[in-house]
């Protein structure tokens, strides 16, 4: 199964990349599986993980939210500003 995976903010800089697609075992899949996932693919990303909220074809949703082929899947950090 191919998904899009974006990030945005921090997670752009600390990755280099705005977007990538992931192929992703076939079966039953959800965010939770999908952060683990990134995790072991890109270890600086671990730490940053916890903080960060999901967005699957542009609506938030819990770690527990299933994925399927073809979701764009945004990781977005929370931000700060004036």
């Amino acid at each position: 199964m191919e998904i899009v995976v974006l990030y945005f903010a921090a997670l752009r800089e600390l990755l280099g990349i705005s977007e990538e697609h992931v192929s992703l075992p076939v079966g039953p899949l959800d965010v939770r599986g999908l952060s683990e996932h990134l995790a072991r693919r890109h270890p600086g990303l671990e730490a940053h993980l916890p903080s960060v909220r999901f967005a699957v074809n542009e609506a938030f949703v819990s770690l527990g939210a299933p994925l399927g082929p073809g979701d764009v899947v945004a990781l977005i950090p929370p931000v700060s500003g004036g």
